[in-house]
């Protein structure tokens, strides 16, 4: 899906999702996120494949670091 079809509450849904995907890219769990999902998440550049396994880019790093930080901020 291009990136530019990602509707915002879409990507709000990815967003919030994220670091469970990352969680279980670190388990390699990667067969527990959605199918739909990573197509997403590869169209907005969050995640890549890379020697034939998922993994999160520099960009889908930093929207997991974003969300910890706006979690933990009161």
């Amino acid at each position: 899906m291009p990136k530019n079809s990602i509707t915002t509450e879409r990507r709000a849904t990815l967003r919030e999702g994220l670091q469970s995907t990352a969680d279980a890219l670190h388990r390699r769990r990667a067969s527990d996120i959605a199918l739909d999902a990573i197509d997403d998440y590869v169209a907005l550049n969050w995640l890549e494949w890379w020697g034939g396994a998922l993994r999160l880019t520099i960009t889908g790093e930093n929207v997991c670091r974003q969300t910890r930080l706006a979690i933990e901020t009161p």
